[in-house]
């Protein structure tokens, strides 16, 4: 194994924190450094209430949009302000991420500075962090075939985007789909086989390829886009086919998981999440979906190992015999330093 890798404690640059909501601004702790940018992805545990995505990029400290929803960036509510910091971040008194009583889970992902980039066609705003591969571009669409810089030094595995300004769906890249399709985070749909997308061009080193469709280069329309790309040891995006067998499939991700989302692709399906903050021990059973406002529910289990995770039930949607899935996952800990649970 190797003696050193570029993140050796995940919890540096992603966290999955849980707090209860107070009605009042209020300082979370967390163990993610988000000081020179961040995107936090918020969801009431206890209750049916749209996600509140922000991050670096938007328009201000009370921006907001929403994974399972089409609105355009909310920019007018002050109560929702929300703000990073190394160690911290403070919430407001929306109800969206801190409403009095209720149980949140907010995930977070340490991005970068500011920097204008002009790698691609279309000049850029990137806030990129090469050592954890992630970063928030931003940019606006011209409605032609374009490119876009990314910042990140490597070719990302998945890009999530969405129109700021207008109401759209929630365009998503996944090296295991390939540029020939998309899936949309807000929806259950199977690969949308659209070339208008990505252009039919797979992401490189610099920059990620745009064709016409509106919701990744609509003209004039202001753009945010979150890039992936792996780290060895920290993060993984990749495939696997259910059996649909109590013992299911074994993915290897060479690091015990913190976080982890699933999506079927040939059929339709809901974005499984998963995490070792709200499922302390195994099996993991506590689930939400990105494209719902649902609250947690605890039916299904997946292991989360040392070194990967392994489905374990018959029955559930991410383990149908003869499914095509993705997924993503972020470390605790490479494998290397990582003990069973």
């Amino acid at each position: 194994m190797p003696t050193t890798y570029a993140i050796p404690d995940g919890r540096t640059v992603m966290a999955a924190t849980l707090y209860t909501g107070t009605g009042a601004t209020q300082t979370i702790t967390t163990t993610a450094q988000l000081g020179s940018g961040a995107m936090v992805w918020t969801k009431t545990r206890s209750n049916a209430v749209n996600w509140d995505t922000r991050s670096t990029g938007l328009t201000n400290n009370y921006s907001f949009l929403q994974s399972n929803t089409t609105i355009a960036e909310e920019t007018t509510a002050t109560q929702y302000a929300m703000t990073f910091s190394n160690g911290s971040y403070t919430v407001g008194a929306g109800d969206n991420i801190n409403q009095s009583t209720r149980t949140f889970v907010g995930y977070q992902w340490a991005a970068g500075a500011s920097a204008s980039n002009t790698s691609g066609s279309i000049t850029s705003t990137t806030y990129a962090n090469t050592t954890a591969g992630f970063s928030v571009v931003t940019y606006t669409g011209t409605g032609a075939n374009a490119t876009v810089g990314h910042g990140l030094g490597v070719a990302p595995s998945m890009m999530i985007v969405k129109e700021r300004t207008v109401v759209s769906a929630w365009d998503v890249y996944h090296v295991s789909v390939g540029a020939t399709g998309r899936l949309f985070l807000n929806r259950t749909d199977a690969t949308d086989t659209s070339n208008a997308p990505w252009n039919n061009t797979a992401p490189t080193s610099t920059v990620f390829s745009l064709g016409t469709a509106t919701e990744t280069n609509q003209s004039t329309i202001p753009m945010l886009a979150y890039c992936f790309a792996p780290v060895a040891g920290y993060s993984a995006f990749g495939t696997y086919t259910g059996n649909g067998s109590a013992d299911g499939p074994f993915v290897y991700t060479n690091f015990r998981p913190r976080f982890l989302m699933f999506k079927r692709t040939d059929s339709a399906g809901d974005w499984w999440m998963y995490d070792t903050s709200r499922s302390a021990s195994n099996t993991a059973v506590l689930v939400l979906y990105a494209n719902s406002s649902a609250a947690e529910i605890s039916d299904s289990n997946v292991d989360i190992l040392s070194n990967g995770f392994k489905l374990r039930s018959a029955t559930y949607q991410p383990n149908n015999s003869g499914g095509t899935y993705i997924y993503m996952a972020f470390a605790e800990n490479p494998f290397k330093y990582a003990n069973a649970r």
